[in-house]
């Protein structure tokens, strides 16, 4: 949400993840994972193929962010499922 070419009609749901990110960092008596999604999210298949990362949006080789809800739903249940990431922030893109 920090970049120029942000869209507008985002900015506000986008500013109060990132205050309820912030709100999780400062708990240290609960377990928890902050997901954040590629930019862009699709209606699409299920391939199984997605990729974890970091506290950054992620990007392909081109430049690009993005998943199908289908895959980022299964990103997110796998995650849950291995316990991976606790009290982190985790992005899932293809």
């Amino acid at each position: 949400m920090d970049t120029p070419d942000f869209p507008d009609e985002f900015k506000a749901e986008a500013g109060q993840g990132a205050d309820a990110l912030a709100f999780f960092q400062r708990i240290s008596d609960l377990d928890w994972t902050y997901v954040s999604p590629a930019a862009f999210i699709h209606p699409g298949e299920r391939t199984g193929h997605y990729r974890f990362g970091g506290d950054q949006l992620l990007v392909d080789e081109k430049g690009n962010s993005e998943i199908s809800a289908e895959d980022y739903a299964i990103g997110i249940a796998d995650l849950l499922e291995r316990g991976a990431h606790p009290r982190s922030r985790v992005a899932v893109a293809w």
